[in-house]
């Protein structure tokens, strides 16, 4: 009787911490998987110890784990990019992360093959900045920015340098061509205080 009580407790912590396991695809505010916004650059290559990662080191003689990094599958498949605060600090955190793979994924369904048609229908757009080649769009309340590249806008607004497209001029059917999370050095930094006093 006590093994069957003890065995049955047992299976029942397990079930409760397996429920409770990190969605390694989720994009929140603050996290992108298994990343958050306290997470360091030579942090990394122990969150993504299965993947492959490629360090793009724009400093010569500089650790592995300084500047961007970009971060494969075992099967060749592109993850991720994290570009850091600062390029030339192991210890600096995160800021900004750039989407390859459809899998990541917000708790609304948004992804990198998603339209501006489905940014809409689940968003609050903050503003929309246009530059020579693209249109970017910054959600509210959100970590994330979306790119649009001007091919998918109408031929009117698409040559125009001088301006700014608005948010009507731009079609459900514009598909994303950069998928980024950005975090503030500040936000970060207040984070981290807060973890530590607790």
């Amino acid at each position: 009787m006590k093994k069957t009580l003890l065995l049955s407790a047992l299976a029942a912590l397990l079930f409760i911490q397996c429920g409770q396991e990190k969605d390694p695809y989720l994009i929140k505010k603050g996290e992108v998987g298994h990343l958050t916004t306290t997470v360091t650059m030579k942090q990394v290559d122990s969150i993504f110890a299965q993947d492959s990662l490629v360090w793009l080191n724009p400093v010569q003689d500089a650790l592995g784990t300084q500047g961007e990094v970009e971060i494969y599958e075992k099967g060749g498949k592109k993850l991720l990019m994290l570009s850091p605060h600062s390029e030339t600090d192991p210890d600096s955190n995160i800021g900004n992360v750039q989407v390859f793979d459809e899998r990541f994924i917000t708790e609304t369904g948004l992804n990198i093959n998603s339209t501006f048609g489905d940014l809409k229908a689940n968003y609050e757009i903050e503003s929309v900045e246009t530059t020579l080649n693209a249109v970017v769009i910054f959600i509210k309340d959100s970590d994330i920015f979306i790119t649009i590249d001007k091919r998918e806008l109408p031929e009117n607004v698409r040559y125009t340098l001088d301006k700014k497209v608005e948010l009507t001029q731009i079609p459900d059917s514009a598909k994303f061509k950069y998928f980024m999370i950005g975090w503030d050095e500040e936000v970060e930094k207040e984070e981290t205080e807060t973890e530590t006093e607790e």
